[in-house]
């Protein structure tokens, strides 16, 4: 199998290493490019719920969730604009990855990551300072390149610094990081809900500039990969050092002949996007396609930008919606942890499969109860509010340890060196075209096919 033997060849097969406190440091650094992704995830849907925020930028919003009693539940938060706010950064983000697939290559993975980072930076405070809608989007669309140039250069700086018995957990590590920032936001915009004054929301989009000042400080003292090192320069002896500093061990050789190797055949390599449309490459094009187009269409950005929405939308209050996206972040970052500990014993098909199943029989139910409960007006029992939040949080689960996770590792693993950066960038844009098409859409949708919306996306699985 072509996929396989991608793998094989230049990863060493059989070489030597174990897991070093060098490489768990460097990864967990690296990692933080996936908690600043997680964390604007985790902050978006909450912040679009807050009431201050909406009467602020989106009055119209607040009008229609306030004083209209006569639209439906399903169609008070439906505006363009307010999707706007959501879907913009994901644009920048598929724009960006392209260009970061060029830094990738050229200049190595270290670099991407600081990128990435700084513009998180600058995102994040413009979003905190905000005093009109306009600067609001541009900070999103500062949030949007550093995310792209993170996620482009991320994993692969994961995958390729994990020793090979490993490397399904560690780049599953990837996801636990956006768990992990998610989760955070999600406490935070429970607590600044409560403050009084009607700010909280600007504490919440500020303190994104945490994980991005650690990540883009980090970065600086980030070691490079030694496939990077073998790529970029012509000092194997560096790159040796560097490998046997990783493995831990000074039998490297028979790893560092496949990583020169495929360097070589890499730089002869002028245009890697033409090189990755050939046929000997198309198993590996397919998958970094379908891929992250099936990750984005079962629906998990629809939950984690709209679950506070959507739970309003039962009937919860601001306080208990907000606090019902805490209970589902943490779910989430439980279930991705598992991911890790079972991925390279069980295999990343059975895990596709058991997720994708519990995912679609999860959707299928919040969405039978919500055509049975839930009209155009009043809200729904108590009772059946929290059998949805139930419902949602094992699909939030069986996404966690299948799709979530083996979204990033697979296609991670299946590019040969000379295709990798462009392949990796491939995933990324399709991963924010199809994030986009459904932020944009989610609302409207909701409020034209109601509960019928979650049949929908489980037609995606």
């Amino acid at each position: 199998m072509a996929v396989e033997l991608s793998i094989r060849s230049d990863q060493g097969g059989l070489c030597n290493g174990k897991m070093t406190w060098f490489v768990v440091l460097s990864c967990m650094m690296a990692a933080m490019g996936g908690v600043i992704f997680g964390y604007d995830i985790g902050i978006t849907g909450g912040v679009t719920s807050m009431e201050p925020f909406l009467e602020k930028f989106f009055p119209k919003v607040y009008r229609k969730m306030k004083e209209d009693t006569e639209i439906s539940n399903y169609c008070k938060f439906d505006s363009q604009l307010l999707t706007s706010f959501t879907s913009s950064m994901y644009v920048a983000g598929f724009i960006a990855s392209f260009f970061a697939s060029s830094i990738t290559k050229a200049f190595g993975r270290k670099p991407s990551i600081l990128l990435g980072g700084a513009a998180f930076l600058a995102g994040a405070a413009l979003g905190g300072a905000a005093f009109n809608v306009y600067m609001l989007i541009f900070g999103r669309v500062l949030l949007g390149v550093g995310v792209g140039f993170a996620n482009q250069a991320v994993p692969l700086y994961l995958s390729e610094m994990a020793p090979p018995r490993y490397r399904g957990a560690i780049n599953n590590g990837f996801q636990f990081s956006i768990g992990i920032g998610a989760l955070s936001a999600n406490l935070i915009n429970y607590g600044t809900e409560k403050i009084k004054g009607g700010w909280g929301w600007r504490i919440s989009l500020a303190l994104a500039a945490v994980p991005a000042t650690i990540l883009t400080l980090g970065a600086v003292f980030l070691p490079e990969t030694p496939n990077s090192l073998i790529q970029l320069t012509d000092d194997t002896e560096r790159a040796k050092l560097m490998l046997q500093r990783v493995r831990g061990t000074e039998d490297v050789q028979a790893e560092l002949d496949d990583l020169i190797k495929a360097s070589s055949i890499s730089k002869t390599v002028e245009h890697p996007f033409k090189k990755i449309i050939k046929r000997k490459y198309r198993p590996q094009l397919v998958m970094a396609i379908a891929i992250p187009f099936f990750q984005q269409v079962t629906g998990i950005n629809v939950i984690a930008f709209y679950a506070p929405i959507l739970f309003r939308t039962i009937g919860l209050g601001e306080s208990a919606s907000l606090m019902s996206s805490v209970v589902t972040g943490i779910v989430g970052t439980g279930s991705t942890f598992i991911s890790m500990l079972v991925v390279d014993k069980l295999g990343r098909r059975a895990l596709f499969i058991f997720g994708g199943v519990q995912m679609l029989v999860s959707q299928i139910m919040v969405g039978g109860i919500m055509a049975a409960q839930l009209g155009d007006h009043g809200g729904i029992g108590e009772g059946y509010a929290y059998v949805v939040l139930i419902l949602i949080c094992i699909y939030v689960a069986g996404f966690g340890w299948s799709w979530g996770p083996l979204g990033w590792l697979v296609p991670s693993e299946i590019f040969p060196l000379e295709i990798r950066s462009a392949g990796q960038s491939i995933v990324v844009a399709v991963s924010f075209l199809f994030t986009f098409i459904v932020a944009q859409t989610f609302l409207a949708m909701l409020c034209h096919f109601k509960s019928g919306i979650f049949f929908s996306l489980g037609a995606g699985l």
